[in-house]
């Protein structure tokens, strides 16, 4: 049984607690884990608080050791750690394979970045004094993430605040916790000195407050949904506590009639429907060009219907279930109350006899249905609404409480100029299905949350400026 890791050691709950771990393609019950609540955290807390002394007087090349060779170890254990992330998220092995290298990537980022927290001297009008700007880590850090990519979203939080000389307290999302485990073995076995890294599995609720309560915890870095990061928001004010929160989206898409229009619906039904829709910056929102609107419509539910929906272990899989049943009948909700709003579902839109499935959905949204503007959808569904101008499909693309990605395909320069300047979101893509990077820093705008990760940003999301000033006269 895996368990937590809290100061260098694997351990159960202090309560005892187990939870039980769900295949949401079989709706099998496979795994128990430890589940524990607010006095495993404070247990963590309080590890990571004594480690942060002498973690952060650690050169930056001494911590970037540490997660190159986490990166390393990650990239040898892939193959055995991508199948728990594919039984536990239901996403295809290859894509499971995938995140996992990609949470090696940014291990080895960082653990390059590490040597770059770089400060700054200021001239001063005053011949006598010098100015610097230094870079110093924050303490503990507090990192809460979601079930969607649980290798990926824990190893870019964890990786940066390590890189600063933080120490860290993570909690995975209980529906996926043998890949935070996963990670946590990797970091285990490159030596990590006890009480820098720390894993709890429980309570999300009661876990939360103890880092929202505790003094010592500095920042807390929450992935997951709009609502429970406006909660982070009102209780960090307690203890004025900073926050990184990545959370909801609603990517609009706007398709212009100069391109590729084949290669485009191909490629935008892959990019919709990769983890069954539940990634927070996929192009959710369909804006095409009214000429070649029922064109597009055609084409894309074509691919859509090829895609072999199934468990991702089996061979040729190319899109598996919801993460669980709340999941899934809230897609099918939204589906139906998109309907009401007079939209079509052209194809797609049914469940399976057994998992979380909701096949493929392509949408014709003539009239712009509220719900798709207003509602994360999170889930496989590919709505379609045709636009006349650039000002007429801005207004409906800006429409949306969310401002973290959005994505633009046409081959006229000024077009793409104009279109992505206009649309209020962190991150435009143009003739991109991916504006992010593991070096590049991934943000949005409006209530899509507060701050960046990954690139350079990232670290720096973790550490304090300190002005120092000396007086040469005295």
């Amino acid at each position: 049984m895996k368990k937590q890791y809290i100061n260098g050691r694997w351990c159960d709950a202090l309560g005892g607690g187990l939870w039980h771990v769900q295949n949401p393609a079989t709706e099998e019950w496979f795994a128990d884990v430890p589940f524990g609540d607010e006095r495993d955290s404070l247990e963590a807390i309080a590890a990571a608080e004594s480690a942060f002394a002498s973690w952060k007087k650690l050169s930056g090349w001494e911590r970037g050791a540490f997660l190159r060779r986490c990166a390393d170890l990650i990239r040898s254990h892939a193959e055995r750690f991508a199948p728990e992330t594919t039984m536990e998220a239901g996403k295809p092995l290859k894509e499971a394979l995938g995140e996992w290298m990609v949470a090696a990537d940014l291990f080895e980022w960082y653990g390059e970045e590490a040597k770059r927290a770089y400060g700054r001297v200021i001239p001063s009008k005053r011949a006598e004094k010098r100015m610097q700007v230094v870079w110093e880590p924050m303490g503990v850090v507090g990192i809460i993430t979601a079930w969607n990519f649980p290798a990926y979203n824990l190893a870019r939080a964890c990786a940066a605040a390590l890189a600063a000389g933080c120490t860290v307290v993570c909690k995975g999302s209980e529906y996926t916790p043998l890949s935070s485990m996963n990670l946590f073995q990797a970091l285990h076995e490159t030596g990590l000195p006890a009480g820098v890294a720390n894993l709890v599995n429980g309570d999300a609720a009661r876990i939360g407050e103890s880092f929202l309560n505790h003094p010592a915890v500095r920042k807390i870095s929450f992935t997951g949904s709009t609502r429970v990061g406006k909660l982070l928001m009102d209780g960090a004010s307690r203890t004025v506590k900073r926050l990184a929160l990545e959370l909801g989206g609603n990517a609009p898409v706007l398709i212009f009639e100069d391109v590729p229009l084949e290669q485009i619906a191909r490629t935008a039904v892959t990019g919709r429907f990769r983890n069954a829709g539940q990634v927070c910056n996929v192009p959710q929102r369909f804006y095409v060009a009214q000429r070649i609107y029922d064109d597009f419509l055609h084409l894309s539910s074509e691919h859509a219907r090829q895609l072999r929906v199934g468990y991702g272990l089996e061979e040729g899989v190319a899109m598996g279930p919801l993460i669980n049943k709340r999941q899934q009948e809230h897609v099918l909700t939204l589906l139906e109350h998109s309907k009401q709003q007079g939209a079509t579902v052209l194809t797609g839109g049914q469940t399976l006899d057994k998992g979380f499935f909701v096949t493929p959905a392509v949408v014709a949204d003539r009239q712009a249905a509220p719900v798709f503007r207003q509602q994360e959808i999170f889930g496989p569904v590919l709505p379609v609404t045709p636009f006349s101008d650039l000002e007429e499909v801005l207004q409906q693309a800006n429409d949306t409480p969310y401002g973290l990605a959005a994505y633009v395909w046409t081959n006229n320069l000024k077009m793409a100029y104009a279109a992505a300047e206009g649309l209020q979101f962190g991150m435009i893509g143009i003739n991109d299905w991916a504006p992010h990077g593991t070096e590049a820093p991934f943000g949005g705008w409006k209530q899509s949350g507060l701050g960046h990760e990954s690139g350079s940003e990232g670290m720096l999301e973790y550490m304090e400026k300190k002005l120092i000033t000396i007086n040469l006269s005295t």
